[in-house]
């Protein structure tokens, strides 16, 4: 097993590599703007970073780090949400050729989790499940130190699971899925309806930002929520409650040790962390004869994607 890896997130903007080492710490990084031509030309930029990563360091495996359905084998793109062209495409064996390098793939939400398991806030927890929550809400699960990749490759999906039967309509074709209810997407529409339900209390969010309800950002609410503007607040409350009570449903099947929650909204800490657990508690069946998960904030940021997926390949 060789010390170094790379890492690269592709991400809809903007491509991050970076090289890994044992302990999980970044020791050099690379970055390019994701082309708009999606496709090959996106490969293209892929072996870009890692060719210029693997001019500085001695390594001999690239793990890459891409949102969407990734084929069980690991070698093929189902769907991406971000890129153009990227549907059906040999991602693996197209970099394995331009780069010489064994490459890894994995889906975005799983590096994540299997980052914070072995480096962040999951460590010596087993099973552990990481809920990311941003844009739209993803997942990855840890069962016997072992990333649940599932029998079709798309094990995980958290955001995905149903919870309102004909609920509000989902990116994803389906209706009444947790995205729609506990993602950031989601906090900014309960917070835009209370705004046009009472405008008068709406004012200190919307002074945030450009003044509109639809300029309403999650960081907006965030700061709003920090200083204790009771929409805001609620919209995190909401938000909380939702996903206390889908953790509350996969907890009975999986009865993980820790829930790591990552993801752009969890800047608001605590704000999140109490109702979802207030939730969860609520929800549990038989919640006064065992233990509840531990409900703890990721470690690694932004970078939970390129320490999990480095050491995803080191250790392939």
């Amino acid at each position: 097993m060789d010390d170094l890896a790379i890492g690269i997130d592709i991400g809809g903007t903007k491509i991050i590599g970076g090289v890994v080492d044992a302990s999980g710490t970044i020791i050099d990084r690379e970055r390019r703007d994701t082309p708009t031509e999606g496709g090959m030309v996106t490969i293209e930029r892929i072996a870009e970073v890692a060719a210029s990563l693997a001019s500085r360091h001695q390594v001999s495996s690239v793990g890459v780090s891409l949102a969407g359905f990734i084929s069980k084998d690991r070698k093929r793109m189902e769907t991406n949400p971000n890129i153009a062209n990227m549907k059906g495409l040999a991602v693996h064996d197209e970099l394995e050729r331009a780069t010489g390098l064994a490459i890894h793939l994995e889906n975005d939400a799983n590096c994540a989790a299997w980052g914070e398991y072995r480096f962040g806030a999951g460590v010596d927890s087993d099973p552990m499940v990481m809920v990311t929550v941003g844009t739209g809400i993803g997942g990855g699960l840890i069962i016997d130190g072992q990333l649940l990749i599932g029998a079709y490759g798309t094990a995980g999906e958290i955001g995905h699971v149903p919870v309102i039967p004909n609920g509000e309509i989902c990116g994803c074709g389906m209706r009444g899925c947790l995205e729609q209810y506990a993602s950031g997407n989601a906090l900014r529409r309960f917070v835009r309806k209370a705004i046009e339900g009472a405008p008068a209390l709406g004012s200190k969010i919307l002074a945030m930002g450009d003044g509109t309800i639809e300029g309403i950002t999650g960081p907006d609410v965030t700061r709003a929520a920090q200083e204790g503007d009771a929409i805001a607040l609620a919209a995190f409350n909401e938000i909380g409650e939702w996903l206390g009570y889908a953790i509350s449903g996969f907890s009975s099947i999986i009865d993980p040790q820790t829930v790591v929650i990552g993801g752009g909204v969890i800047d608001a800490g605590e704000i999140l962390l109490d109702p979802i657990r207030t939730s969860l508690k609520k929800n549990s069946p038989m919640r006064s004869s065992h233990d509840m998960p531990n409900i703890v904030a990721a470690k690694l940021g932004n970078n939970a994607g390129i320490v999990g997926v480095a050491d995803l390949a080191r250790i392939a």
